[in-house]
């Protein structure tokens, strides 16, 4: 009979575990979570000093069951619950819905799933971290108050079914922040200018690009601009003023964090954070593989340190002679940490095994979880292998008091580049033109190219871009990232159109009411501040009491506040001037699941519906009538023709009823300015004020 029992959240698991202990230990899954606040009310005594209400989670019975049983059997219970604050949280909720407290009770943790790491963590089995746990219900329990206490408001005040959340509504914040910024850009025009040369010897010509005068760089800002430079260049001589000649380094990269992972496999592979965690998720519990049975391939999947173990460093480094050469494992240093506060128990992802290729785990892996998996053991390998080295050279063109300049870079030695390279290494250009130009070459002019460009707006937020932005900004943790993206994306807050993250009519709607209402909660620097704090209690060093009593009074005023003054959001009842065919009712404006649709007032007795569009009061240019606001199948906003198909005009911002001063065309609104819809024309005027349109 077994002596020991040790309890894991997964049951994925189980059958690895216990494969490594042997006979004398029982191996049980609680299935994550056991205890939690109730579904149905706040759960946090606000009245006795906000003690928290934990109940048992409804269809965890049978499961606490078992675990009942084995404890009774057992002589030490080993909690081994995942090294993080949640899983410490999961094992002193275990404690208590156990009743293990007279029980001989150890806290293991291990950050890989290997025999290895596995009975190292038995040989260091420790008490609970409250610490750790009191983090964990901070967290908790401001979630709980913040979702608790302001989803009923927008209930209310919008409509059924909208959620309010401490990181998601910041998040959502951060995202309709950079549509203003985009909806606002006014591009500005610039142009490129390259001269193409023949070099003497030399059969290709060499194209270099403009720079500006002796004085310094210069940018071209218009056609005049442009044509007075190609003035003063007619018949200009060219020659070779300064060759430079050096060397770069380019570093191999870290080895990857919860955030890097995610934006690499986002950026690489296409995945979804969502998808990225889940698979993951499998490769650390255990994968089963030919030869060697169930094990986990990855280490710990939520961190954000890039700190790899002594023990990984060395066979990293062994491996890497022995496959890549000595050199190639110069310098391999082991990462790095962060200069924020870290859970430094942890280590980057990388493989339990680096002698583990992906070649080696095709037949035991999916596809899916080969390229991430792939991905992951070529980054850190990477990550303990030597720079790259490039030859750079340089070449500064005169030409009169102008200047041109031509670059190129060469590998001289390829270092981590040989395993892993990111989808942005530089081109190799005119590398063995520009190598062979020096001070005596002679260049001949045969022609320019140059090209009229307008600056781009900031880029839409992506899935991994957001993932970057909250990271950087210390908003949410590993774990909170792919879960807060989730949610926006379901509560149709925000829609995904290729990669792109878009903010709906409804995500606008919440966003401005809790801008607000509840200007703290959605404000950057506070939500970090938060963050910070969290990270205080997890050191012993502030009460978690403390942090949420003096969080919760000013929540209260908000939201009381709230409720009395804020307006309800019409969403209903808008009469609209078409007429309902089948009874001859004025058709009123409704808010559904995927926006607004025009339905017949007489209700039940006519249940006539159709598509609602909102005129805008401009025709269309190509055939005159209505131009109304609509939105594509995930939720984006554009303006079109309201005989689609018949008529296909489209643009995405809203047109303006000024007409361009120049050729008359419609225009565009661009933030306080507006643009010409010829692209030939390009007129920008200011957007006037309402009383000055006619």
């Amino acid at each position: 009979m077994a002596k020991y029992l040790v309890i894991v959240e997964s049951p994925a698991k189980v059958k690895t575990i216990k494969k490594f202990l042997g006979a004398n230990y029982e191996v049980a899954a609680s299935n994550g979570h056991v205890r939690d606040l109730p579904k149905s009310q706040l759960g946090i005594d606000v009245e006795n000093d906000y003690e928290p209400k934990y109940i048992t989670i409804r269809g965890k019975g049978d499961i606490l069951a078992n675990l009942r049983k084995e404890v009774k059997k057992a002589e030490k219970v080993y909690l081994a619950t995942d090294p993080d604050r949640e899983g410490e949280a999961i094992s002193w909720h275990l404690m208590h819905t156990l009743k293990l407290e007279n029980k001989k009770v150890y806290r293991i943790t291990f950050n890989e799933i290997t025999k290895s790491a596995v009975k190292e963590s038995l040989k260091n089995a420790r008490e609970i971290d409250m610490d750790l746990v009191d983090a964990q219900q901070a967290r908790r329990i401001l979630d709980r108050m913040v979702g608790y206490r302001i989803s009923p408001l927008l209930w209310a005040k919008i409509k059924r079914g909208l959620s309010a959340g401490r990181v998601q509504s910041v998040a959502l914040r951060i995202i309709c922040d950079r549509e203003e910024e985009i909806s606002a850009f006014i591009p500005d025009e610039y142009w490129s200018l390259d001269v193409v040369l023949g070099v003497s010897g030399e059969k290709k010509p060499l194209t270099a690009k403009y720079y500006g005068t002796k004085e310094g760089k210069r940018t071209i800002a218009s056609k005049e601009e442009l044509d007075r430079v190609l003035q003063e260049l007619e018949h200009a001589s060219y020659q070779v003023d300064e060759v430079k000649k050096g060397e770069r380094i380019k570093k191999a990269p870290l080895p990857f964090t919860t955030s890097t992972l995610q934006q690499e496999a986002s950026k690489m592979l296409n995945f979804s954070t969502q998808k990225t965690m889940r698979l993951a998720q499998q490769l650390y519990e255990g994968i089963d593989i030919k030869g060697s049975g169930t094990v986990g391939v990855i280490s710990y999947l939520r961190t954000d340190s890039t700190r790899v173990s002594e023990e990984a460093a060395q066979q990293a480094k062994s491996y890497i002679e022995t496959q890549y050469g000595n050199a190639y494992a110069a310098g391999a240093g082991g990462g790095k940490k962060s200069g924020k506060k870290i859970q430094d128990a942890h280590e980057a992802i990388r493989p339990t095994d680096i002698s583990r290729t992906p070649a080696s785990l095709k037949e035991s892996l999916n596809r899916d979880q080969l390229r991430l998996y792939q991905l992951i053991w070529k980054r850190f390998t990477a990550s303990q292998m030597s720079s790259a080295r490039y030859e750079t050279t340089s070449v500064k063109i005169g030409a009169g008091e102008h200047c041109f300049t031509v670059a190129a870079s060469k590998v001289v030695f390829d270092g981590f580049m040989s395993v892993y390279t990111g989808g942005d290494e530089e081109k190799q250009e005119n590398n063995l033109l520009v190598k062979g130009i020096d001070r005596q070459s002679v260049l001949q002019f045969q022609t320019f190219a140059y090209k009229q460009h307008f600056t781009q707006p900031p880029a839409h937020y992506t899935e991994a871009s957001l993932v970057r932005a909250l990271e950087e900004l210390g908003i949410g943790r590993p774990s909170t990232y792919a879960p807060t993206i989730t949610t926006i994306l379901a509560r149709r807050y925000v829609t995904k159109e290729n990669r792109n993250l878009y903010v709906t009519e409804l995500g606008e709607v919440v966003n401005t009411m809790m801008k607000e209402a509840f200007p703290s909660i959605v404000d950057v620097s506070f939500t970090a501040n938060l963050e910070a704090l969290l990270d205080k209690v997890e050191e012993g060093v502030v009460s978690w009491k403390t942090i949420v009593s003096n969080f919760y009074p000013d929540l209260d005023e908000a939201v009381n506040t709230a409720e009395k003054e804020l307006e309800h959001v019409q969403i209903a009842d808008e009469v609209s001037d078409e007429i309902c065919e089948l009874c001859g009712r004025q058709m009123v404006v409704k808010y559904g699941p995927h926006g607004r649709f025009l339905a017949c007032p007489g209700f039940p007795d006519c249940r006539n519906t159709k598509p609602y569009y909102e005129k805008i009061g401009i025709a269309c240019p190509k055939c005159g009538k209505d131009i109304v606001l609509k939105k594509t199948k995930k939720g984006r906003k554009y303006y079109g023709c309201i005989d689609n198909p018949d008529c296909d005009f489209m643009v995405w911002q809203k047109p303006s009823p000024v007409k361009c001063s120049e050729c008359g065309s419609l225009m565009l609104e661009k933030g306080s300015k507006l643009l010409c819809i010829n692209e030939a024309c390009g007129n920008i005027m200011e957007k006037p004020r309402k009383t000055e349109i006619v």
